[in-house]
């Protein structure tokens, strides 16, 4: 197989036990930023979405605006101190609004923000994956412990 070009250069391959690339050296080792690095933007964001409940809790947003409460029945298993964590968190980073209404009794919802819908159609690929493969790695883990 031909190393890969990137920028009219040619880039190193990673390759996997399968002989199929994994990695191009050049998208690791010459990215803007280190992502490997603690203080880098991009493992920040990373971080940010591989917190266990946060891509479920943007997803669910995705849907619509949600009361706590609903997010909760909608998500299942999460507790609502967990889901008030997270969406607090969320929100902290940007890509999460809370909407507190002046009634009574007082009602707050959640959203995405501009920043946190893009990272919907992303959500999407992850979740298609994940259905289409869950089964595989479900197989697996049984053989494994068998």
């Amino acid at each position: 197989m031909a190393p890969s070009t990137l920028s009219g250069g040619y880039a190193q391959e990673r390759y996997g036990a399968d002989r199929n690339p994994l990695v191009t050296f050049d998208l690791v080792h010459n990215a803007p930023g280190q992502v490997f690095l603690a203080d880098c933007p991009t493992r920040l964001a990373v971080e940010i979405i591989a917190e266990k409940w946060a891509v479920i809790v943007l997803f669910a947003l995705s849907l619509e605006p949600q009361r706590p409460s609903d997010l909760a029945e909608l998500i299942g298993g999460i507790s609502r101190k967990v889901l008030t964590q997270t969406l607090r968190r969320l929100q902290a980073y940007g890509l999460v609004e809370r909407h507190a209404y002046a009634e009574a009794p007082p009602r707050v919802e959640y959203s995405l923000t501009k920043l946190g819908g893009t990272l919907v159609e992303p959500i999407k690929v992850l979740t298609d994956w994940a259905r289409d493969n869950g089964e595989a790695i479900v197989d697996f883990q049984e053989k494994k412990q068998r």
